[in-house]
């Protein structure tokens, strides 16, 4: 049987973001990890796992936060899987709260007229607004929260970054009292142009079917001057998201004035975490998020 190239593109996807060793989930030393937070409606099986430094912060002060988002072509991949970890507790480690987050994911299986965008949007923005309803018990400061994502995470995340309610892709509820937007975003090698991309499976239709739906999926459709900053990286072997995707995004973001850093890592392929084998990328990220979450 001939394979469709939307079935190719999110068989690629899936497997390299499923790709590494099965692990044990575990919180790192100093770190506290709850999991299988419901985060949306009860009755969603979409859960979240919870990483928090184990000590509260200093009298007086409140911990920033930064919501997670996986990968796996926008029809698998897991909260819990190496690199939501990796990340995780990175960042727990460092004085900030973090939630790794499921979401709506495409199922191949549902009739063709039900699709998973924009559901897997509206439920990273409500992971935002979740976050906002339990800034207190969580001692987090809800006007200090980002996101980073990997792969069709890092779509979700600049999604997630760029759009504004005048955009019609903010969810009604849960906790719609609540605002969705964010500080600052990391987009690790996620695709962000689709409209002379690939066709993408989870959309149900292609480019030509549907030009609309491509545009309404694609980051640069709105970007402003007064998006977040970015910090975007990406490797020189990756073979899943041409690189080019992450050089295209840098000059639409500084085209439109946009505060933003791009990182080619050579020889680095896809789904690395924040310690692949070519560079650490601990202190880059951190230094990134301390400067926009914690004003360093």
């Amino acid at each position: 049987m001939k394979l469709s190239s939307t079935s190719v593109l999110a068989s690629i996807l899936l497997t390299a973001a499923l790709a590494g060793p099965l692990h044990a989930q575990k919180a790192a030393p100093g770190v506290t990890l709850d999991k299988d937070i419901t985060y949306l409606e009860p009755d969603r099986k979409e859960k979240a796992d919870l990483y928090q430094p184990a000590t509260p912060p200093p009298s007086g002060t409140l911990y920033p936060a930064v919501v997670i988002i996986h990968g796996g072509g926008w029809t698998g991949g897991v909260k819990n899987a190496a690199r939501e970890e990796n990340i995780g507790n990175t960042l727990a480690t460092h004085g900030y709260v973090a939630l790794s987050i499921d979401y709506k994911l495409h199922d191949p299986k549902s009739p063709p007229d039900q699709i998973c965008w924009p559901q897997n949007l509206h439920d990273c923005k409500t992971a935002v607004r979740w976050l906002h309803k339990n800034a207190e018990r969580l001692h987090i400061d809800p006007k200090r929260i980002g996101a980073i994502g990997g792969s069709a995470g890092g779509h979700l995340t600049s999604m997630l970054a760029v759009t504004q309610a005048k955009d019609g892709l903010d969810p009604k509820g849960p906790y719609g009292e609540f605002p969705c937007d964010i500080k600052c975003a990391v987009d690790l090698y996620g695709p962000i142009e689709f409209l002379s991309w690939k066709d993408v499976a989870a959309l149900r239709k292609s480019r030509a079917q549907a030009p609309e739906l491509y545009k309404q999926f694609s980051v640069t459709t709105y970007l402003d001057k007064n998006d977040p900053p970015f910090l975007i990286l990406h490797g020189t072997a990756d073979t899943t998201v041409d690189v080019e995707q992450s050089r295209l995004f840098a000059r639409a973001l500084e085209k439109v004035g946009v505060e933003h850093q791009i990182e080619i890592i050579e020889g680095a392929p896809h789904t690395f975490h924040l310690q692949p084998k070519q560079k650490d990328l601990r202190p880059l990220v951190l230094a990134f998020f301390d400067k926009h979450l914690k004003g360093k």
